[in-house]
């Protein structure tokens, strides 16, 4: 017999339960997905180019450089900063969701919310230590705790505030150096110089995991805390997690087919003006490394003005491209794919690092490829793994309810594993 506390628990079950499959928004698990794969482009490249794990005069010896720096170019000018910008934008919207959510089903919702950003804290931290020192998720976690500062934030002040973050955050801790006469890693050694990056290498063929995690600890210390370069990415991440709460609060994305009309408007004008600000910068960019414009900061700072003026109109035209192609039959077919990878971000972003690992360092089975292939190579690995990502996310859901790691981070939320197969 069913009493009246076993209907008041299985209503506080309920409210605090995990989001089932029926209340995902499709739309965002394909965006999620799409900003997935450049996400993990862009990272590798930048990780096997040049002052990282590879020389410029490595990867000048490539027989492949030509076409190496004219993809680069390209990957620059159409992706970076623009993926982690909507990877970003996309996890602001669903923080919102999820503080809704709970809030709507009468859960305390600022308990599980907080629970949530600390689990993924300690995931974050684990893994920029271990695997992949260029993490996001961590920043991600300490921006959420600002997010939430901020949940009952006006309309204006979220959509003003986070574009002004994210377009003057990272340009405010560079003028601190270049003005403000800071030393770009306050006396510490380049962890860019062609020293730095042969030593990494030579503990990289020495197979050398925790010479390595020192290395990169190191690196982490010199670029992101020493050069104040965090606290900039920090105010980037919570300006693209206010746009994204911002139009979370309007319902954009969940009721994508009702506002069709609008996404067509603003990718007539976003994605077009976009890429002529992004190609500027680019040229300008270009010209500077060909000595065609002198190194004066003034062209430095036009370039990166311009870029970081680019990124948020190239993302949303990104946004409306699917967003209008997932409501067209051939758009939707081609789409769908990514939706698996995008339901099982976590999972997949973290496997990436062990793709990094085991194709630039030579740990363990690792192939020591580091300063060995150029951008060309890079790419098609790239692809060739984000489609084995999906191919495996595919198989998974429709066998279990979460990917592996999402199945981790909901029990350190909830405080209990929920359940995992689908039948």
């Amino acid at each position: 017999m069913i009493t009246a506390d076993d209907l008041k628990t299985a209503r506080v079950d309920v409210a605090i339960a995990p989001v089932g499959s029926q209340e995902r928004v499709a739309a965002l698990d394909v965006l999620r997905g799409v900003a997935l794969f450049g996400v993990f482009l862009i990272n590798m490249m930048g990780f096997a180019g040049e002052n990282v794990m590879a020389t410029q005069y490595q990867l000048m010896a490539l027989p492949t450089y030509s076409l190496d720096l004219t993809l680069h170019q390209l990957i620059v000018w159409l992706g970076v900063d623009k993926a982690n910008t909507l990877f970003a934008f996309l996890f602001g919207l669903g923080f919102y969701l999820q503080m809704q959510r709970l809030s709507e089903r009468g859960a305390d919702f600022e308990r599980i919310y907080l629970r949530r950003l600390t689990a993924l804290l300690l995931i974050g931290l684990a893994h920029t230590f271990l695997l992949w020192t260029w993490d996001i998720l961590h920043v991600y976690a300490l921006a959420g705790f600002m997010l939430f500062a901020l949940r009952k934030a006006s309309n204006r002040t979220l959509v003003i505030g986070g574009l002004l973050l994210a377009v003057l955050a990272r340009i405010a801790q560079a003028s601190l150096i270049e003005f403000g006469g800071l030393d770009s890693w306050n006396g510490y050694p380049s962890p860019y110089s062609e020293e730095a990056v042969l030593t990494r290498q030579q503990l990289s063929l020495a197979g050398d995991y925790w010479g390595l995690v020192h290395a990169m600890g190191w690196y982490y210390f010199i670029d992101f805390i020493a050069n104040g370069l965090l606290a900039a990415w920090l105010l980037y991440v919570l300006g693209r997690f206010m746009l994204g709460a911002w139009v979370g609060r309007h319902g954009w994305l969940q009721q994508a087919r009702d506002h069709l009309p609008g996404f067509r408007r603003v990718l007539r004008l976003a994605l077009p003006a976009g890429l002529v600000v992004a190609a500027i910068s680019q040229l300008i960019n270009i010209g500077i490394q060909e000595g065609r414009l002198s190194q004066d900061s003034h062209w430095i700072y036009t370039a990166e003005v311009l870029h970081l003026v680019s990124v948020p109109m190239l993302a949303a035209g990104y946004i409306c491209v699917i967003v209008v192609g997932l409501h067209t039959r051939t758009g939707a077919k081609l789409l769908a794919p990514f939706a698996y990878a995008g339901r099982m971000a976590l999972t997949n972003y973290i496997t990436q690092s062990f793709v990094y690992g085991f194709v630039l360092f030579g740990v363990g089975p690792g192939l020591a490829l580091a300063g060995k292939i150029g951008t060309t190579v890079v790419t098609l690995i790239v692809i060739g793994a984000y489609a084995l990502q999906i191919a495996f996310s595919g198989w998974w859901l429709a066998r279990f309810r979460y990917g592996p790691l999402e199945w981790v981070w909901r029990a350190l939320t909830y405080g209990y594993w929920p359940k995992l197969a689908v039948a």
